[in-house]
């Protein structure tokens, strides 16, 4: 595939409520990161990367080589991988770094990285001198299709997810598609539960797309591989424009998360972030099927479409109790109860405030696979 072949799918500009705006660039190489970066800020500025243990040696340094030209210095920072990582303690050390190397309020941050060094190179951007820019540079599905767009950034505390946090939007997001093939299957089928999330609340044209092109998108066709990104970038896009700070339709956006989160904190961050989605979106489309919304046959559909992209549905021998309880420290938390969201067909999610923990927990017993029963 060349750059030139989708045209129409090569930029998406989103739009904030104080007028600016910051454009998603679709490319297939770093070759036009400069010249992108140039557009933003015309005259030299400092750059610091910020990436971590598994990127760092894949593309840092090409990163770092084509910022260099446009730039009055570029500094590289690397956190160690993992969601065990994105925590105060490391910001702190970042906070640091950028003190002693004397970054201004004129410097620009680079988050080099999947969904982790987004969101914390985005929360040390809105708080290091009370804000400076910041240009994500996704490098996993995950943070491509929806981390990276809409400026929700933070860090867990003490284990518990994005407890800490601000709205930061970004100068520049952009995807170079090519890096997905350095991926390792489960974070790309990780990365696809955020993908499938998108359709399932937005549209449901799309999610009949996703299952028709399943063999191209599992092969990695380029040319799928950009309309399935940019069309999940339109849906996030259309989402947060409207609502940039989760005041209302922006919550459509955390369908799954509930208890996503909740069985990602009771397993220690063992598994994927999408892959507690993924349990999450199936949690939550069974609840809509025993509340009459959808089928039956809509409901195990759902389900399956996971299964074919190498995602789990089931949990092993699992305290349903304490991942129930688990959802009581959520941020979605409003005057004491929970926001879930459900879905009132394929393509058409809702905010509803009368899920209980009966329901949740008839959900995590669907899901929930005990040895010997």
């Amino acid at each position: 595939m060349t750059e030139n072949s989708a045209p129409d799918m090569s930029r998406l500009t989103v739009k904030n409520k104080d007028k600016s705006s910051y454009d998603i660039v679709y490319k297939l190489s770093f070759e036009a990161l400069a010249s992108e970066i140039s557009l933003i800020y015309p005259e030299k500025r400092k750059f610091c990367i910020v990436t971590d243990t598994n990127v760092d040696p894949l593309y840092a340094d090409e990163v770092e080589k084509k910022i260099s030209d446009i730039s009055s210095g570029v500094f590289k920072y690397v956190i160690p991988a993992g969601e065990d990582h994105k925590n105060l303690d490391e910001v702190k050390g970042l906070y640091k770094f950028l003190i002693e190397n004397k970054f201004d309020r004129k410097a620009v941050l680079v988050a080099l990285g999947g969904g982790v060094i987004g969101d914390m190179t985005g929360f040390t951007a809105a708080t290091f001198l009370r804000g400076i820019d910041f240009i994500q540079i996704p490098t996993t599905l995950l943070s491509q299709a929806d981390s990276s767009i809409g400026g929700k950034t933070g860090v867990d505390l003490d284990g518990f997810k994005n407890m800490v946090g601000a709205f930061k939007m970004p100068s520049l997001v952009y995807t170079n598609l090519s890096v997905l093939k350095s991926l390792p299957g489960k974070q790309f089928a990780s990365g696809f539960a955020e993908v499938m999330k998108s359709a399932l609340i937005k549209d449901e044209k799309f999610y009949v797309w996703l299952i028709e092109n399943s063999e191209a998108i599992l092969s990695m066709d380029p040319d799928i591989l950009l309309e399935m990104v940019y069309r999940c970038d339109g849906i996030k896009k259309s989402v947060v424009e409207k609502d940039p700070f989760e005041k209302g339709e922006r919550a459509l956006l955390n369908l799954g998360h509930t208890l996503g989160h909740a069985i990602e904190k009771y397993y220690d961050f063992k598994l994927l972030h999408g892959e507690c989605v993924a349990l999450g979106c199936v949690a939550a489309a069974f609840i809509s099927w025993k509340k009459d919304y959808i089928s039956k046959d809509e409901f195990y559909e759902i389900r399956d479409m996971f299964v074919l992209f190498g995602l789990p549905i089931s949990i092993d021998n699992a305290n349903l109790q304490a991942i129930t309880d688990l959802t009581k420290n959520d941020k979605k938390m409003d005057a004491g109860n929970i926001r879930f969201i459900l879905l009132r067909k394929t393509g058409k999610a809702f905010i509803s405030d009368e899920v209980t923990e009966d329901d949740m927990k008839a959900a995590l017993e669907e899901l929930n696979f005990v040895e010997g029963e």
